[in-house]
């Protein structure tokens, strides 16, 4: 299966060594904004202009959008769907909703497969909510994030006018966990249960004041949470937070038994030293399950909850069921 890279950060270069760990999947080149020429990419795979992306329609199975949730996917993954297979990896939980009605109707229309919301949350964590509220019907759960660098949030500070760089923490809060594992977080607010803080490169002579006041009254990303910013180096940035690690933890409790006697916990974690690397793996085995669905005319816009789990992998039912089952 021939897959394609669109937009060549972290993200994409997670998901060009990604693609080196399979056997069945190919990368045949990174579409960039940039011009190609600046561009070296990690394992010599070809780089093109992203506007001559139609020349190479028949040279492409799947696009793998590594763009940013805040700008870049809400356009970029209707306008593209339209004209091939797609996954993304939109985060922006509270827009989801309406990315996907537009994504939808892109890809009903150009007779195309896409897939939204890839990676771990949405996407992992979203399967371990389902699974577990599923099986643990009277209960209740949380979700913890971190602590890790987030690359939407982080992208989304970098969106702000003044802004050279930045790296945003996702912090849960020790307290909130302890709750959640004793099934009494339901009545946490989102503050209660992570902080947010946020190391800033500025432009010099830009607005300090201004830019502080941007993230934390930024909708769907810090409004909501105690947010701290601290003003630093570019020098360092690159010292102190060129890692991107990153983890949660998705934990529900519940009840079982005639009266609810018995106590019952879920508890499903990641511990990563790569967030976007990791985030890429995802994105991989979803394009490998977007292309199945795609030959097999199964149209239109999907999210994780669509995919059968044998899609995912490289193995026969055969094998998934003589090695894993």
């Amino acid at each position: 299966m021939r897959i394609a890279i669109c937009g060549y950060g972290n993200l994409g270069r997670g998901v060009e060594t990604a693609l080196r760990q399979t056997k069945d999947l190919e990368a045949v080149g990174v579409f960039t904004r940039r011009d190609p020429k600046s561009v070296q990419t990690l394992t010599g795979i070809p780089v093109y202009p992203v506007d001559e992306i139609d020349a190479h329609r028949d040279e492409i199975d799947v696009i793998i959008l590594c763009g940013g949730s805040a700008t870049d996917l809400p356009d970029m993954t209707p306008s593209l769907a339209e004209r091939f297979n797609v996954v993304d990896s939109f985060d922006t939980h509270a827009r989801i909703p309406e990315h996907f009605a537009a994504v939808d109707t892109a890809a009903k229309k150009g007779g195309n497969t896409a897939l939204i919301s890839g990676g771990w949350d949405p996407g992992l964590f979203s399967l371990a909510r389902l699974y577990a509220q599923s099986v643990l019907p009277e209960g209740s759960d949380c979700t913890f994030w971190g602590r890790g660098v987030s690359q939407g949030h982080s992208d989304a500070i970098r969106r702000i006018p003044g802004v050279l760089d930045a790296r945003q923490y996702t912090v849960p809060i020790p307290e909130a966990m302890e709750a959640a594992r004793k099934g009494t977080a339901s009545t946490l607010t989102t503050r209660e249960k992570h902080s947010r803080e946020c190391y800033v490169v500025a432009e010099e002579g830009a607005d300090l004041a201004a830019i502080e006041q941007a993230i934390k009254t930024m909708p769907n990303y810090f409004a909501d949470y105690d947010t701290t910013v601290t003003f630093i180096t570019m020098e360092e940035l690159k010292r102190d937070h060129a890692a991107l690690p990153h983890g949660g933890k998705v934990i529900r409790t519940g009840k079982s038994g005639l009266n609810g006697e018995h106590h019952q916990q879920i508890e499903f974690s990641l511990r990563l030293d790569s967030n976007p690397e990791f985030t890429a793996g995802v994105l991989v085995a979803l394009a490998r399950a977007v292309g199945k669905l795609a030959a097999r005319g199964d149209h239109g816009c999907k999210t994780i909850f669509d995919i059968a789990p044998a899609d995912l992998s490289p193995l026969s039912p055969e094998e998934l069921r003589a090695t894993i089952l």
